[in-house]
């Protein structure tokens, strides 16, 4: 069906050109028509510009067609979300001009209503200013590692391949190499095209192990230490659990597990894929600190750290109380935000179950800092950061960087068609099928996950000079304003309160911190007794 309308104008081709002699002008008319159209048909299929146009010839020329005749419409196209939910408005719009080098300024001021409820602002100098360099990096890695890795501010969240197409993470890794960022394998495991251009890896380890498992599913030291020194990976993920639907396990039907996926991810083809909902390597915040030591020395001293969705306050203090007991400390921790989106989430657990990035950030950052281990623990984050603005808020409420899924997905052409879950992704993005991953052009997909990720952080800078700061680093709180009614305005220093160092270990944090501290216990996620 995606080639019906190239197919018919082929068709009419002969038949209204066998009419000619019989109908004259009345014949030659459609004659043109379909000759036009086969050759517009044909040129969609060899341009690499537009995936969409080379799944549907024709068809999808409509849709570019409708955003040239109204801007209004292209306005919907590039900045309305189809499901409903907040996302947008003019985000879409910027990933899709500065993946494309496209001009980004607008006419008429903001869209924004600057009086409305949760708008937001930094603040800016009267002496702004100047950078001449915007390739901002931070270093990961504590005093435990012995190589630690100097990273972008902004990086590839995780996403698996199996969940995108093999097209796509060639692409997504190609253009980490170009622009020298790293790439988050996601759960999925290092498939050979992670490995095909040599960009840097963070690999994701989640309770299926996927790439270092023993046949029974279980961890396997040999299978781990073999693929973790390689000198590509840079750093190694534990994944607790992910924004969309944390605590939730999941299947990759036995239909769905390829030669290729099976392989990736070292499981039988055929087999029911299966990631449980906790590990099997751990069960106590002790034991899972040992866990990491035993990752970091397998790996010959790689940065090892875990993301997670924060969920029970008390557990995430508990591996806080585990790192001063066991003086095993991560090199990093990402937080993952609610908002963070997949392929296959259920309902309930995509609106209800976990904390928004915000809170998430905070919360882990205060910890750390009221238990005296932040100076030397990296914190990243994810969930819905796409833009320089939301990386200069993410990094105001306590990140070192951010990691991006939803913006690199369309900066490789997504246009958010729901369809994941389908296998039959318009741009070839999130599917297995091989006609349709034809359609995403790798070497020009990757140029354009460059140029998103450059032009961010460019844009980072020039807030970041606008506010006459020298480094993104140095945005506090108190640079962030937040509208909370038509007449009041707060600070993100007061919205959003750090507590001071040390003060859970010397009894002077908030009430709030000093009973959650209580309930912690480094013997057990549960409550202590």
């Amino acid at each position: 069906m995606r080639y019906a309308a190239l197919a018919l104008s082929v068709l009419g081709l002969p038949l209204f050109g066998l009419l000619i002699p019989f109908g004259g002008l009345w014949a030659l008319i459609p004659f043109a028509v379909c000759a036009l159209l086969t050759g517009l048909g044909v040129w969609d299929l060899v341009q690499t510009s537009h995936s969409l146009k080379r799944n549907y010839p024709i068809l999808a020329n409509l849709r570019y067609l409708l955003e040239k005749v109204r801007p209004e419409i292209r306005q919907y196209f590039l900045e309305s979300d189809v499901d409903g939910s907040p996302f947008n408005r003019s985000k879409r719009a910027i990933i899709y001009q500065r993946a494309k080098q496209q001009l980004e300024t607008r006419p008429f001021g903001t869209l924004k209503n600057v009086y409305g409820d949760d708008y937001e602002w930094i603040t800016h100098s009267i002496n702004p200013k100047h950078l001449a360099e915007w390739n901002f990096r931070t270093s990961i890695g504590g005093p435990q590692c012995r190589q630690p890795y100097s990273a972008s501010l902004l990086n590839i969240s995780a996403m698996s391949f199996g969940s995108l197409s093999a097209a796509a993470i060639r692409a997504l890794n190609k253009g980490a190499k170009l622009g020298n960022f790293a790439h988050d394998t996601g759960e999925g495991s290092i498939s050979p095209y992670h490995r095909e251009f040599g960009g840097d890896i963070i690999w994701e380890i989640a309770s299926g192990y996927f790439g270092c498992r023993n046949d029974d599913g279980t961890f396997s030291a040999e299978r781990f230490a073999a693929q973790a020194k390689d000198p590509q990976i840079k750093m190694i993920e534990i994944k607790l659990s992910q924004g969309a639907k944390p605590g939730h396990g999941g299947v990759l039907p036995a239909a769905k597990v390829s030669p290729e996926i099976a392989a990736t991810r070292g499981v039988k083809q055929g087999v029911d894929c299966i990631s449980p909902a906790n590990h099997s390597a751990f069960s106590t915040p002790m034991e899972m600190m040992r866990f990491i030591g035993q990752l970091r020395d397998l790996s010959g001293g790689k940065p090892v750290g875990f993301k997670l969705c924060i969920g029970h306050p008390w557990e995430f203090m508990g591996l806080c109380k585990a790192m001063l007991e066991t003086g095993v400390l991560p090199d990093f921790i990402v937080i993952d935000g609610k908002e963070g989106g997949t392929g296959a989430a259920p309902l309930e657990f995509t609106d209800h179950v976990g904390a928004p990035l915000r809170e998430g950030l905070l919360f882990a950052h205060n910890c750390l800092r009221g238990a005296g281990l932040r100076d030397r623990i990296r914190i990243g984050a994810s969930g819905r950061v796409v833009t320089a603005f939301d990386m200069a808020r993410t990094l105001a409420l306590g990140a070192d960087w951010c990691n991006s899924a939803r913006g690199f997905m369309f900066a490789l052409g997504c246009v958010q068609s729901l369809s994941c879950h389908t296998d039959r992704c318009p741009t070839g993005v999130a599917t297995q099928n091989p006609l349709r991953q034809k359609a995403l052009v790798v070497p020009e997909k990757a140029e354009r996950v460059r140029h998103f990720h450059d032009r961010t952080l460019m844009m980072l800078g020039e807030i970041t000079a606008a506010a006459g700061l020298s480094h993104p680093g140095e945005i506090h709180p108190a640079h962030v304003l937040k509208r909370i009614s038509p007449l009041e305005v707060m600070s993100f220093a007061e919205a959003y309160p750090v507590i001071p160092k040390g003060s859970l270990l010397d009894g002077t944090a908030p009430d709030d911190y000093r009973w959650k501290w209580r309930m912690a216990s480094a013997e057990t996620f549960g409550v202590a007794m």
